[in-house]
């Protein structure tokens, strides 16, 4: 079993930055793929970007994002981090991280098993 639990999120002007933590507990997630989704209100959770397990540590991201945003992992920590920068206002949604016990990266939120309870992230303009 594994817990994850999202923090960092906030209120941020638009052009800003912000760094999500995603603190893993129960067990360690170095072989797992990381994942990042959001939710904005009326809308779907969309993939955000991802990270692959072990060495592969392989990112992907949805276009929208790709060029600002970064996902890393700390292994000794048990943590993986979505550092946002040049932040939108479209980017205001929930963020969630989530956790695949593969370490094969998939985009859809159905293939995560584990997940945080979300952290707010709301960009004013």
């Amino acid at each position: 079993q594994v817990q994850l639990e999202e923090s960092g999120g906030g209120l941020v002007q638009a052009g800003g930055s912000l760094r999500l933590s995603c603190a893993a507990s129960g067990r360690s997630i170095a072989s797992y793929t990381m994942g990042w989704f959001r939710q904005a209100p009326g809308k779907e959770r969309e993939f955000v970007g991802a990270i692959g397990g072990w060495s592969t540590s392989s990112t992907y991201y949805v276009d929208s994002v790709k060029g600002r945003f970064t996902i890393s992992r700390d292994s000794a920590k048990n943590t993986v981090y979505l550092q946002m920068n040049h932040l939108k206002p479209e980017d205001t949604a929930v963020y969630y991280c989530a956790a695949r016990s593969s370490m094969v990266v998939r985009t859809l939120a159905n293939d995560y098993t584990y997940w945080g309870q979300g952290t707010q992230v709301t960009v004013s303009s």
